[in-house]
């Protein structure tokens, strides 16, 4: 396994949280888990987790074998994270070929899926099989908000999402 340890000692879930937040600062992000910009934005924790919730649960709405309700067991099989990333770019992830049980697959077909439409690679996919059945919401929640704020708020993602959708058509 990789330096990025996500289990005790020097390579805990604060360690691993806070290399999140220095490959967000690389990625030209702010390395803070924030809002969304504007009015009617949530202001505190549990809004912005609530919120954050809610649009993992509407744009993997359909997909089989997704059913999010949280920040760690859901994302454990590596479905949900393909549901996602197949949501915003449907041409990148062939979602039909995928199964549940497959979990080293999933990973690697997200996670290779959003690096290459430049999304910063927060999480492993060696990480994410050791953590088994539950993976650290914090590790799962930065990451998500990573590819929320990727392919929602920035516009050059939005550009980019109609073009490869355009080229599949």
């Amino acid at each position: 396994m990789s330096g990025r340890n996500v289990r005790g000692g020097p390579g805990s879930s604060k360690a691993a949280f806070a290399m999140f937040q220095q490959k967000d600062v690389a990625a030209g992000g702010t390395g803070k888990v924030s809002s969304e910009q504007g009015t009617g934005a949530p202001t505190n924790p549990t809004s912005i987790k609530d919120r954050l919730l809610a649009w993992c649960q509407h744009v993997t709405k359909g997909h089989q074998h997704v059913n999010v309700t949280n920040f760690s067991s859901s994302w454990a099989d590596g479905m949900a994270f393909c549901a996602l990333i197949h949501h915003y770019l449907p041409n990148a992830i062939n979602y039909e070929s995928l199964n549940p049980k497959d979990r080293r697959r999933n990973f690697e077909i997200a996670f290779k899926a959003a690096e290459d439409n430049g999304c910063a690679p927060l999480l492993e996919v060696n990480d994410m099989i050791e953590m088994g059945d539950k993976p650290d919401w914090k590790c799962v929640f930065t990451y998500i908000q990573s590819l929320y704020k990727h392919f929602v708020m920035m516009p050059e993602a939005m550009a980019a999402r109609a073009a490869a959708q355009a080229g599949g058509k």
